[in-house]
């Protein structure tokens, strides 16, 4: 990158004209609420004052916010134009603003490889949802800064790669229709359920009462314990839609030997209990044996009633299991589901023939799809991933 000077992005944090709000000093207020779970949601919570529980920060648009909690899920968010209302955000946020940076070239640049393995390096905390970077540590982390006219050509670079990244991924929505149709023709709209199924909670579809259980706590994965090869620890970013390989970090034998009890086998299903709640999938047999991180929670079921491939559809895509989820989902800060309620929750299930048929058409046109577009998208993210540590990392040699 050509005329880039770096600088500390401690010089791209507002030091003066930051503000605080108490949203309840003004019950009648509407705000737009940026929280983490709003940024997982996709837009900015509207809500009254009297509606929001505590002192927020004052943002305004073209802040980027870059979130300092479960920091090992890459959350950048540009503070779009506002609707009318005040625009507040959780403290979890670390706030940038700077007529220096371009607004989309920083949120690149906070989403990057680079700069990730720099920002874990800020984090302190036991584990899970109690890791947070710490803002004056990140503040000393540099990012190179050229003219504007060049951050915008290359934020320009940056965004058409990741829409073409996007727009593959709309190919990978024919087999999620195709998946609905399918289940909506075997089973029906589990809300309705019209078929008159039965409905049966969780805990009545496994073997033992520890077969739907959580990751092991914080202090029981201890920093030094992990490695770069060994024995993988599965986080959120493995689960979505079905579990994904990622870069991923590793336990000696000794320690997953000890938390052995924590472990994911094939046939399991692998929720997300914190961050992006909710979302489910079955763990592969071609994946070797690995220990889930807290973030994560098993259920592991009795084959011979239900099919994991038919319960974990569900529970990721029924409505009917949503609400449940969001009704047994607490925490201050951000959703957490309790374990113990989960147990609790019903899922339609109709005979063993109908689990197998709907888990055989699914999985045929599952491969279809997946063999024909998943190249291309992997190959995009590869393009994107590329780019971005051209424009980031090559400036430390020099390089354009």
């Amino acid at each position: 990158m050509t005329n880039a000077r770096e600088i500390e992005l401690g010089e791209l944090m507002p030091q003066e004209g930051r503000s605080s709000v108490n949203p309840a000093d003004y019950p009648g207020e509407i705000f737009e609420l940026l929280s983490i779970p709003a940024y997982d949601r996709g837009s900015a919570e509207i809500a009254l004052g009297s509606e929001i529980g505590s002192t927020k920060q004052a943002v305004q648009p073209g802040d980027v916010l870059l979130s300092k909690i479960v920091p090992h899920i890459r959350r950048a968010w540009v503070v779009e134009p506002s609707a009318g209302s005040r625009q507040i955000a959780s403290s979890e946020w670390i706030v940038f603003r700077s007529k220096e940076a371009d607004v989309r070239y920083l949120r690149h640049f906070l989403v990057s490889d680079g700069f990730h393995r720099q920002f874990m390096q800020t984090v302190s905390g036991v584990g899970g949802s109690l890791l947070r970077a710490r803002p004056k540590y990140v503040a000393k982390i540099k990012i190179p800064l050229p003219p504007l006219e060049e951050q915008r050509r290359i934020a320009a670079i940056l965004d058409k790669a990741s829409s073409l990244s996007s727009r593959l991924e709309w190919a990978v929505q024919i087999e999620e229709e195709f998946n609905a149709s399918l289940f909506d023709k075997l089973v029906g709209d589990p809300v309705v359920n019209a078929k008159d199924f039965p409905r049966v909670r969780l805990a009545d579809l496994c073997a033992s009462s520890d077969d739907i259980k959580c990751g092991p706590f914080g202090t029981q994965l201890k920093q030094h314990e992990f490695r770069l090869t060994g024995v993988p620890l599965w986080g959120i970013k493995h689960v979505n839609r079905r579990f994904e390989i990622a870069t991923s970090e590793f336990l000696e034998e000794d320690t997953a030997t000890r938390l052995s009890a924590y472990s994911l086998e094939p046939g399991d299903i692998v929720m997300t209990r914190k961050g992006t709640v909710g979302n489910c999938s079955v763990y592969p047999d071609r994946f070797p044996s690995g220990v889930m991180h807290s973030d994560l929670l098993r259920i592991r079921l009795d084959e011979t009633r239900c099919l994991p491939s038919f319960a974990a559809y569900q529970l990721h895509h029924s409505t009917d299991i949503k609400r449940q989820i969001d009704l047994i989902s607490g925490g201050a800060i951000m959703a957490c589901i309790n374990v113990g309620r989960l147990k609790e929750v019903k899922i339609v299930l109709p005979s063993l023939d109908i689990q197998k048929e709907f888990e055989s058409l699914a999985s045929r046109g599952s491969l279809l799809v997946w063999q024909k577009n998943q190249g291309m998208i992997r190959r995009s993210r590869e393009l994107l991933q590329s780019l971005s540590d051209s424009f980031f990392l090559g400036s430390q040699s020099g390089q354009t």
